[in-house]
């Protein structure tokens, strides 16, 4: 079955795609709860109007997320965790703390369900790798630093 989102949804597609789901999961999730509509003919001809017009917004949102990319990368970006002998942290790091490490580091704003960490737990002192979606066309890898407090 043919839907058009009508907002983004994690592992499925952006606002506006027109995706294939299997017919319960549109029926029984999607649509009730509001994040697609069922692709007619008339739902897509308006999706059509929607993208043309998006066009202009999209590309000034894209150069927005790409120098933000670029300004993430290029900062030192450093997680501060209680840490015991042996380097090893008290708990662990997740993407919370890194997306508050990067508000501190540039002053701009990520929201923590865009950064992804490259390791499945941090849970020592060191350098790390990790990736921040801020476009559904701009995606970039930048390196962080766990250090004692």
């Amino acid at each position: 079955m043919d839907v058009i989102l009508k907002q983004d949804v994690d592992k499925l597609g952006y606002k506006n795609d027109l995706v294939t789901v299997k017919p319960g999961y549109a029926r029984n999730f999607l649509v009730p709860n509001g994040m697609a509509v069922i692709a007619t003919d008339s739902a897509k001809k308006v999706r059509d109007e929607d993208i043309r017009q998006r066009a202009h917004r999209e590309a000034k949102l894209i150069e927005e997320a790409t120098a933000l990319l670029s300004k993430i990368q290029g900062a030192d970006i450093k997680v501060g965790a209680k840490a015991g002998e042996g380097d090893k942290i008290f708990g662990s790091v997740n993407s919370i703390q890194v997306a508050e490490a990067i508000k501190a580091a540039t002053g701009s704003e990520v929201d923590r369900k865009k950064v992804g960490l490259k390791e499945s737990t941090v849970k020592k002192l060191g350098k790390y790798t990790a990736t921040v979606r801020l476009h559904k066309e701009v995606e970039g890898e930048f390196e962080f630093e766990v250090v004692a407090e």
